[in-house]
């Protein structure tokens, strides 16, 4: 694989537009002002530990004795738990209760650098680790496009405006359980094939 491949598979993974209904619904409690300043910093965290795991992932998970089918099925686990929020959100009240601003969870991990991302970067680091630094320059370019369309989420939620915003969430609710199915179902394959 070259690096143009690996960048497009790794933003094909990280779903930039996919992503803007999910960033629009985590960003509801911060002020509009402080926004693009929570989504900057999101977007950092996301790539520091995409960078980390770049180059100590397969160190990490020795020494933790971790396989990679545990990143599918505990990604995947939290994805569905994510999606079945975005499906069926909490009441207005319960809502207002536990409305914070976003850090690192849910959307610098797992939306940005999920279990998914994380995989394909050990296999591509554990399969041809010579090539470590076309596989950094394929996952700067990927987080820089990812980057480019989550910048402009907040200006994509207003042309959907709160009830298209609320459909658009509810969709990708239903595709996240779909990929977070998805990823249990390929970490239970590894797991009995290996």
């Amino acid at each position: 694989m070259d690096t143009l491949s690996a960048t497009l598979l790794l933003i094909t993974i990280m779903d930039p537009l996919g992503n803007v209904a999910i960033f629009v619904s985590g960003l509801r409690p911060v002020p509009p002002e402080r926004r693009l300043r929570v989504i900057a910093r999101e977007l950092v965290i996301a790539l520091v530990i995409l960078v980390l795991f770049l180059f100590l992932g397969p160190w990490l998970l020795g020494l933790l004795h971790l396989k990679q089918e545990a990143l599918f099925i505990s990604g995947g686990i939290v994805l569905f738990l994510i999606a079945l929020k975005m499906i069926f959100p909490p009441s207005r009240r319960e809502a207002d209760e536990s409305m914070v601003e976003p850090f690192i969870v849910p959307l610098a991990v797992p939306m940005i650098a999920g279990p998914s991302v994380l995989a394909t970067l050990l296999v591509l680091v554990s399969t041809q680790p010579e090539q470590i630094w076309h596989w950094f320059a394929a996952l700067l370019i990927s987080w820089g496009v990812t980057a480019a369309v989550l910048l402009c989420s907040p200006a994509i939620a207003r042309v959907l405006k709160e009830k298209g915003a609320m459909a658009v969430e509810r969709l990708m609710g239903m595709l996240l359980v779909m990929v977070a199915v998805q990823m249990l179902l390929n970490g239970i394959e590894h797991y009995i094939q290996h």
